[in-house]
């Protein structure tokens, strides 16, 4: 009798709880999980729309009678690229892919196509995955989309060295929408790894923009690669913020009543420190860049405003409701909107009046406080206690917090560690000390 009675409370406690859910989800606007990061420059966003433009050329068949160039052309030459792969060339491993010679801007690219909704073995990439499958590097990383780094990886890899070896001040990026920003994302941890098998290439020359990317990477991996990886994020999109198993959002895809009770239970008995202490919990990878176009709940259009930063809590963890979660994942309005908040930094920086001599100390000082910043966060994520986050060597690399990973076990190892990087206080309490943060 007495559990019957229990029924009716429990069922009272269960509503009650998805009311604070709703309520709180229907307040929760894109803005506020970046409203405390810093204002992007036009210096470090330059790149991206030119970026977005070069992704949208993957799509092309033929990419020197284009059917559906954005105004003013893909800004591609078709003398420049080395080589172009389909679905067919690929087997199904991986979506299509182009290397390209940027000879303006210096660049060697590899740029992926994003998930094509008609072909079966995209889903099927996407989908290889569960819980704390795959471990990489220290970390926990999506099996699939590994899988496919893997497969381009090894079939480039000779191309990529003769080219860096041929253009040696040249940067080597890796960039992708969507699905592909997964794939390029795990690609420039394999090269970083593996610099030795691409001519010893310089940490320095690799970068990766990741535009919209799904979360494919645990969180001390994320923020590990930050100073090479970045992910651009346009507004309310869904894929960075999709917390739920993608095989289960897919499977639920028809049954929206069902995803939003589970999700409302997960997000409302999970604490924030259960997520940053679960290793295996993946995330949007690297430096942020989020593009805000919209006012709160769409009601209009405000000037383009580009936040970054290297967060470590609060990295895109809750789904904005809004109807533009699927439009702002399209890579043809990114471009758009991209290149309008680019014109609007450039107008508020005066970009164009300022000599070359000024642009390159800007660049200089950029990279320095982008480095500062990484630091940071690398400390947060240890006072945090993210499993498997320490911070960088003195010496600016990782292999040594790397050797002392590996040889954790050992009193000795744990005690150097201590010793450098901990202080005591007043009270006799062990704190981090000061250079470190």
């Amino acid at each position: 009798m007495s559990l019957v009675c229990a029924c009716p409370i429990l069922e009272c406690v269960y509503c009650l709880g998805c009311a604070r859910w709703a309520w709180k989800k229907c307040l929760y606007t894109a803005g506020r999980e970046s409203e405390n990061w810093g204002f992007a420059t036009s210096t470090e966003f330059e790149a991206v729309p030119r970026i977005c433009r070069y992704i949208l050329g993957v799509y092309e068949f033929d990419i020197r009678n284009p059917l559906w160039a954005p105004p003013g052309g893909y800004g591609i030459n078709p003398d420049s690229v080395v080589l172009k792969k389909n679905y067919d060339e690929n087997q199904g491993k991986v979506s299509p892919y182009m290397i390209y010679i940027d000879k303006d801007n210096q660049d060697i690219l590899l740029l992926i196509s994003g998930l094509n909704m008609a072909k079966e073995s995209d889903f099927l990439l996407l989908l290889d995955d569960k819980l704390g499958q795959t471990k990489f590097d220290g970390g926990y990383v999506h099996n699939g989309l590994l899988k496919a780094a893997q497969w381009v990886f090894d079939t480039e890899c000779d191309v990529l060295k003769e080219l860096v070896e041929k253009y040696e001040d040249y940067t080597l990026t890796f960039a992708g929408h969507s699905l592909g920003a997964g794939v390029v994302t795990l690609l420039t941890m394999l090269v970083v790894k593996n610099r030795d098998k691409i001519g010893n290439i310089d940490r320095k020359r690799i970068r990766c923009f990741a535009i919209a990317p799904a979360r494919c990477v645990s969180l001390n991996l994320a923020v590990r690669y930050a100073d090479v990886i970045n992910s651009v994020v346009l507004q309310d999109d869904f894929m960075p913020r999709t917390s739920v198993a993608l095989e289960v959002l897919f499977k639920c895809l028809f049954c929206f009543p069902c995803i939003l009770c589970a999700t409302c239970l997960k997000e409302t008995c999970t604490l924030q420190e259960h997520m940053l202490q679960d290793p295996r919990r993946l995330y949007a990878p690297g430096r942020l860049y989020h593009v805000l176009v919209r006012k709160p709940f769409g009601v209009g259009r405000i000037s383009p405003t580009v936040k970054t930063a290297v967060p470590v809590d609060g990295r895109f963890e809750h789904m904005v409701i809004s109807c533009h979660i699927i439009s702002d994942h399209s890579i043809a309005l990114m471009e758009r909107e991209f290149q309008s908040a680019l014109d609007t930094l450039k107008e508020k920086d005066h970009v164009m009046d300022i000599p070359t001599q000024q642009r390159m100390e800007r660049s200089t000082s950029l990279a320095m406080e982008h480095s500062e910043e990484h630091k940071a966060a690398l400390a947060r994520a240890v006072a945090l206690d993210v499993p498997e986050a320490y911070l960088p060597s003195e010496y600016g690399t990782f292999q040594k917090a790397q050797s002392m990973n590996d040889s954790a076990h050992g009193s000795s190892s744990w005690d150097e560690l201590a010793a450098r990087i901990l202080d005591t206080d007043e009270k006799g309490e062990s704190v981090l000390k000061s250079d470190w943060y």
